[in-house]
């Protein structure tokens, strides 16, 4: 059986690395081969969100456009065709549309996030909103034979549409998100990992961090801010570039997860609690706003913390901060719980059989 997977970015980006390329070869165990096309390759990935080269940006998008019409040649030769979120990052559903309408391949659309819900890029602003066409979503949902849903709160807005829903989780393969045994935990480090998008939960909480730091020593390790630097007075900040090589180990190299959200849209309450199964993978106790999908996955008080209020966040990272017995505890905890409850190959068993299902 043969699937052409095409994923809105290149294996760096998290959608495409986890939902799409970890599943190849597993898929391939159960006789299905997948083929990956990314819309846009690496370079142009590593610069989409840099506002002064907008001009090189808007030239390449219009160049992997262009390019992305050889998939649909490709489409003609496959059983199923797998879109993730959407064949192009801008535009109309064109390339979808020939691929369901024109050659009749059988679609599945993968949704890890809430694209049907319309944000401003903190980049681009209202041009971005333009040209992103986010009605183009319920399109794709209409057109899917399964809508393959990463959380609950997409499966019911996908479900309101009339479609074949099957949720599955965004997981890490177990095997390579380990715990660190040899940590030294001497002073102990707070870390957030995210991106630019997300960069403002983190500046939420950071009054409460300088609270909390008037009364405990600790570090505190941000990684994928999109920032030149950070500063918080009275903490020590370790500023770092988000690093494909780096991913796992920046995950390790913490004592405390953060994990703070805005219930503020509808885009955030679709976030599909990713960070928390990776804070719960390599063992690590973590904070987090309970929203979405984040406030579903764990155990709350034995494998993480909830805080909503500033007040929250000192009190719960205080338990943690002052209690090296506990840190453990909660963290093997956690990893026990990613175990039982998000096994890589359970969930390509699940995405084999949502394959096989649309291919009739």
């Amino acid at each position: 059986m043969k699937v052409l997977a095409l994923a809105s970015y290149p294996m760096e980006a998290a959608c495409t690395r986890y939902r799409v390329e970890q599943f190849v070869q597993p898929l391939a165990q159960h006789g299905i081969t997948v083929t990956v096309r990314p819309f846009i390759d690496s370079d142009l990935f590593a610069r989409l969100y840099q506002q002064r080269s907008w001009l090189r940006t808007a030239l390449g998008l219009t160049k992997s456009g262009l390019l992305r019409l050889r998939d649909v040649v490709a489409a003609a030769n496959a059983d199923v065709v797998l879109v993730q979120r959407e064949a192009m990052l801008i535009g109309p559903p064109i390339i979808e549309w020939l691929t369901t309408r024109v050659l009749r391949r059988t679609m599945v659309l993968d949704l890890d996030d809430a694209t049907y819900v319309p944000y401003t890029s903190p980049t681009y602003g209202r041009v971005a909103k333009a040209v992103k066409f986010f009605g183009k979503t319920d399109d794709l949902i209409r057109w899917s034979r399964i809508v393959v849903c990463g959380n609950q709160t997409i499966a019911e807005y996908v479900s309101s549409k009339g479609a074949r829903v099957e949720i599955i989780p965004t997981v890490v393969d177990l095997k390579r998100f380990r715990p660190n045994r040899s940590r030294d935990a001497s002073m102990p480090v707070l870390g957030w990992v995210g991106s630019h998008s997300t960069f403002p939960f983190l500046e939420s909480i950071l009054p409460a961090l300088t609270e909390l730091a008037k009364s405990y020593s600790f570090k505190l390790k941000i990684v994928g801010s999109g920032q030149a630097s950070v500063s918080i007075p009275g903490v020590e900040v370790e500023n770092l570039e988000w690093s494909l090589q780096r991913e796992i180990e920046d995950f390790r190299s913490v004592d405390i997860g953060l994990y703070p959200l805005n219930a503020d849209n509808n885009w955030t309450m679709g976030k599909s609690g990713f960070k928390a199964i990776q804070w719960m993978a390599v063992g690590i106790p973590y904070v987090a706003t309970p929203i979405g999908a984040a406030a579903e996955i764990g155990e709350p008080d034995v494998t993480h913390y909830f805080a909503n209020t500033p007040a929250e966040w000192i009190a719960k990272l205080q338990l943690l901060l002052s209690d090296a017995e506990k840190r453990r505890a909660m963290g093997e905890a956690g990893r026990k719980y990613a175990l039982e409850n998000f096994d890589l190959n359970a969930q390509a068993d699940k995405l084999a059989s949502v394959l096989r299902e649309a291919a009739g």
